[in-house]
């Protein structure tokens, strides 16, 4: 039962009505029987509140804060600390208190990685990431980490240019994407494809082939366009539930200093995606 020394942990961003973290992780906290020490709320946070935002946080004694576009650069000023791993990046999607030092921490790039150490080695493949925004970011750190060589994709060539600096890689505009069919793996940070969006592909499948590993950061729908049609010519595919899954996890365990019950979770979430 929720009470005066329930954690209140929360989701913030702008939009943020379309988050299933709610769901998903006061779900978690009963898994793990803590759900009377943890209550999970997302709340819409415009970034030039950001500032009074992170105030209340304090005041309030928040424990934890989940932080989606656009807040992840533009809350690390207001922070005390920040962990190596997201000062890399450059982004903060998660924030915890303890005993007053907000601490800013990277679990995207988790996510990013996780999942692809689960279907193959990663040290030398050949790494086709398209987009270079925040999701982008969290790819390319954590796939250069893993020794892959990374060749950064975008329309607007600048944007690649700057993050192809900032972690030592490749970049190319998206006008002049044939090489991708060379490449081991092909991972999609764009939002292109998500659900309520025109159904395309981020990339022309023609430079898609059979003996890649296609991973979409797109969650939903759970099979986009690029995923089924990777699937029809016989590309490993990886969904983006499990990206959002296994950052999820790793904010679990900061906000609460649990293991994430990680099948409960990934069956909730694939419940949750397959009835929008």
């Amino acid at each position: 039962m929720i009470s005066s020394k329930t954690k209140l942990c929360v989701g913030i961003g702008d939009p943020i009505k379309q988050s299933i973290g709610p769901i998903v992780y006061n779900k978690a906290y009963e898994q793990l029987g803590v759900a009377d020490e943890f209550v999970y709320l997302s709340f819409l946070i415009k970034a030039d509140d950001i500032g009074d935002f992170i105030k209340g946080a304090r005041a309030m004694g928040l424990r934890g804060i989940t932080c989606t576009m656009p807040h992840k650069e533009i809350v690390m000023p207001h922070l005390d600390k920040i962990d190596e791993h997201a000062k890399k990046i450059g982004a903060v999607n998660t924030v915890v208190n303890d005993n007053g030092i907000l601490t800013g921490y990277n679990t995207d790039w988790i996510g990013a990685v996780k999942p692809l150490e689960n279907v193959t080695e990663l040290k030398g493949k050949k790494v086709a990431v398209i987009g270079a925004g925040g999701a982008a970011k969290a790819f390319v750190y954590g796939l250069t980490n893993e020794g892959c060589d990374v060749t950064i994709y975008n329309r607007t060539v600048e944007k690649a240019k700057s993050l192809a600096e900032q972690f030592n890689c490749k970049y190319s505009s998206l006008d002049e994407q044939s090489e991708i069919k060379n490449a081991d793996i092909v991972c999609n940070a764009t939002s292109v494809g998500f659900v309520g969006q025109d159904a395309e592909m981020p990339i022309d499948p023609e430079n898609l082939s059979p003996n890649q590993i296609v991973f979409d950061a797109v969650y939903s729908p759970l099979k986009t366009e690029l995923l089924k049609y990777a699937e029809s010519i016989g590309a490993k595919t990886v969904y983006g539930s499990e990206m959002y899954l296994y950052q999820g996890f790793e904010q679990i365990r900061l906000y609460t200093g649990h293991e994430a019950p990680e099948e409960a979770m990934r069956s909730f979430v694939m419940e949750l995606i397959n009835a929008k």
